[in-house]
């Protein structure tokens, strides 16, 4: 890469997430979501338009597309944590649960056989990308549970129940990424050895274990820092990216889940923060985390595989749209029994929409394209994502709104703001 071309991608990303942010009001009341059109700006710049950008020319995609995507995850995890009330996870621990292990499983089966079906895909390869599309993304849940029409519209239950869920499902859903992405590079018993041992017991719960650790000591530090009058004030700020950035680095370095560290780390941690400090620091997270997660939805505009997509022809629409209508409502549907905070059909139809594909499938696709050399993998999970940030992008805002009248949270939280 010469210089003159990363001058032009710094003065590009630049340049849009400086327009992005003079007009952060009007998008956050509008129905176009900031992400789609970043979206939109990638795919201008691309190759098939402007052919101002193609990131071929500057590496393997795959690998840059999954290192972006990985520190974007890793800095969005931490402002997801910060959000979530503390004692929101130990009042609602049981319900959670059964939201990121039953359902998240039931989205795997059910992703796995629209796949299988519709495209005639081997099932192994099927169930990868069942896998990848199962998780639902923190970065693009952020702009539907976070901002004035969510929190005018949209009852605490569902706002935290969907950041906590697309917060712990991300690390979590690497077990089934890994299971058929072993079976399609490793003979079958030593497929699943490795799947059991390396993968479950180290990377998985060994990274829970160690991002627990690493949170507890960070926030430890900061409170002795703090007790001693160390630390300056706007360095709080800072910690926190900080947090994020080792515990994606060190994960990496110790061959570990990295995704599962942040967030097990930013959970640990944020039992060390004080109400009062919670505010400013999710805050500063939040605009350090913005600033992050438009440019990743630029590089998915600039690597769509054209050609790709034609190939699907018409069996790649019928998929998307089976997926974005199949994958995730009916099972928010069958768990609402054991789900106390929907307490609604509505509730159950809302939180089973709003389960976005972005960036989580951005890294894990990445990667699974990177490892097995099939460009297929990202040609099918790119459609998906781009058809989940263009539908439920699109649908936030004003299905907030028709939920916040159906419901009247709206009338009920405007009652109580005028009687104040």
């Amino acid at each position: 890469m010469g210089k003159e071309d990363l001058n032009i991608i710094l003065t590009i990303l630049g340049a849009m997430v400086l327009l992005i942010g003079l007009g952060s009001k009007w998008l956050e009341k509008s129905p176009i979501p900031a992400t789609l059109l970043a979206l939109i700006i990638g795919i201008l710049l691309g190759p098939e338009v402007l052919d101002i950008i193609d990131i071929t020319e500057y590496g393997e995609k795959s690998t840059i597309l999954e290192v972006s995507a990985r520190v974007t995850l890793g800095i969005g995890l931490m402002g997801v944590a910060l959000r979530i009330p503390k004692q929101f996870p130990q009042e609602n621990w049981r319900q959670l649960f059964i939201l990121i292990s039953g359902g998240m499983l039931l989205m795997w089966a059910i992703s796995t056989a629209l796949v299988y079906f519709i495209l005639g895909l081997p099932f192994w390869l099927s169930a990868l990308i069942g896998a990848i599309i199962a998780p639902t993304d923190p970065i693009a849940a952020s702009p539907i549970v976070t901002g004035p029409v969510a929190e005018k519209n949209l009852p605490d239950r569902l706002r935290h129940a969907i950041s906590f869920e697309s917060g712990a499902n991300d690390g979590l859903s690497y077990l089934l990424v890994l299971l058929p992405l072993l079976m399609l590079t490793m003979v079958t018993d030593k497929a699943i050895s490795h799947w059991l041992t390396t993968t479950l017991l180290w990377e998985v719960l060994a990274a829970t274990g160690f991002g627990l650790l690493l949170g507890f000591l960070a926030g430890k530090l900061l409170k002795a820092a703090e007790k001693r009058d160390l630390i300056q004030e706007d360095w709080r700020l800072v910690y926190t990216v900080a947090l994020s950035l080792l515990a994606v680095g060190g994960g990496k370095l110790i061959k570990s889940d990295e995704l599962l560290i942040v967030f097990a780390a930013a959970a640990a941690f944020v039992q060390f923060v004080g109400e009062n400090d919670r505010g400013e620091e999710e805050k500063g997270q939040e605009a350090v985390n913005r600033f992050f997660s438009y440019p990743i939805f630029t590089l998915l505009g600039i690597a769509i595989p054209w050609s790709g997509w034609a190939d699907l022809g018409w069996t790649g629409i019928l998929l998307v749209i089976l997926i974005l209508l199949l994958r995730r409502p009916p099972v928010l549907l069958l768990l609402k029994p054991f789900l106390p905070a929907l307490q609604s059909k509505k509730d159950a139809l809302f939180l089973g929409w709003f389960g976005p594909v972005a960036v989580a499938a951005i890294y894990y696709g990445s990667m699974a394209e990177h490892r097995l050399k099939e460009p297929l993998v990202w040609d099918v999970v790119s459609l998906v994502i781009f058809a989940s940030v263009l539908v439920h992008g699109l649908s936030a805002t004003p299905l907030s709104r028709l939920y916040g009248k159906a419901t009247g949270y709206y009338k009920k939280e405007k009652k109580e703001q005028d009687s104040d």
